[in-house]
């Protein structure tokens, strides 16, 4: 552990330690806030891809207990209705993407502990992937490129053909993937949903970059994965994730339009459910890499947005 890391881990215990945390949650009694997660994999997975999607199975059950210990964990549909009296603030969990270990390894947790979740499915990846920010992050760097990152949004549009085929012309490398990568089948999905609590939802039908589309685009993307998630499962919701987290005042009407009764970004704060945007309603990204210490900082509204770990930097990815 370098200095740096030492240094921070002796910080966030410290504050912990202060009780300022607990004065933090008092403070938001009335507000609600949600969570961003993307996979679980096992404890022995070697690291792969965009490692700050990909939360160690040891790390998530700490996380889970964690919360369970200071809020109260409710469906997502609840967190827009008024806050009922209480002493702990009230806590949403969601996971993008629809990765084979967050439907298994993370929903059997959940099912152990009773917790409500939602899982926002990609229906053109269920039983596919790997996604293209795996297949073409940096083994050194853990992570995407910033640069392409930015190419892949803006000038690609978020689309994954796309992404691939501009980065195999220019000779990024990428790696063999574990099946942790993967997405989940309709299989593996159907018997996630079968535990009480455990809600299905749209991440849209390909998983672009919405703001860059047309709007007969932005519309076939928003009304096809409902009517494909209603003809399968039972337990779908009539919200949407956007994908990278954008999303915009014409995109908003436009999942309003699709039959969305609400809508999720990756601007991560607490609010109040009577002053938020339906159609934005904001979500603290969970990164790996964040201590035990960290994880309560953040979720006790000590921190505003997630903040930097020593593992790994923020990839934005929604």
């Amino acid at each position: 552990m370098s200095v740096r890391s030492t240094l921070r881990a002796l910080l966030e215990a410290g504050v912990v330690r202060s009780g300022i945390t607990r004065l933090h949650r008092a403070t938001r009694l009335r507000h609600s806030l949600v969570l961003a997660y993307h996979n679980v994999v096992p404890d022995d997975c070697p690291p792969f891809g965009d490692r700050s999607l990909h939360l160690s199975h040891r790390a998530f059950v700490r996380q889970l207990d964690l919360l369970l210990s200071t809020h109260c964990i409710v469906p997502l549909e609840e967190v827009l209705t008024p806050a009922p009296s209480g002493r702990r603030p009230r806590v949403a969990l969601t996971f993008d993407d629809g990765y084979r270990g967050a439907v298994t390894i993370g929903v059997e947790e959940l099912a152990k502990r009773g917790v409500p979740a939602t899982l926002f499915v990609v229906p053109a990846f269920v039983g596919g992937g790997p996604f293209w920010w795996d297949a073409v992050s940096s083994p050194e760097g853990g992570g995407v490129d910033q640069a392409l990152r930015e190419r892949a949004l803006r000038d690609l549009n978020g689309r994954d053909r796309e992404v691939r085929s501009w980065a195999e012309a220019h000779g990024l490398r990428r790696d063999a993937l574990p099946e942790w990568a993967l997405v989940a089948s309709e299989d593996e999905l159907r018997a996630a949903a079968r535990h009480p609590g455990i809600r299905l939802a749209s991440h849209t039908w390909t998983h672009p970059n919405l703001v860059r589309l047309s709007p007969a685009e932005v519309q076939a993307e928003l009304r096809r994965p409902l009517t494909w998630l209603r003809q399968r499962f039972t337990g779908v919701i009539p919200w949407l994730s956007y994908p990278y987290g954008c999303g915009s005042r014409s995109v908003e009407a436009a999942a309003a339009a699709a039959g969305y009764a609400a809508a999720l970004s990756l601007d991560g704060v607490w609010f109040a459910p009577g002053c938020v945007n339906r159609y934005a309603v904001p979500r603290l990204n969970v990164p790996a890499g964040l201590s035990a210490n960290g994880f309560v900082l953040l979720t006790s509204g000590f921190c505003r947005r997630t903040p930097p770990t020593p593992a790994t930097a923020e990839s934005g990815h929604g």
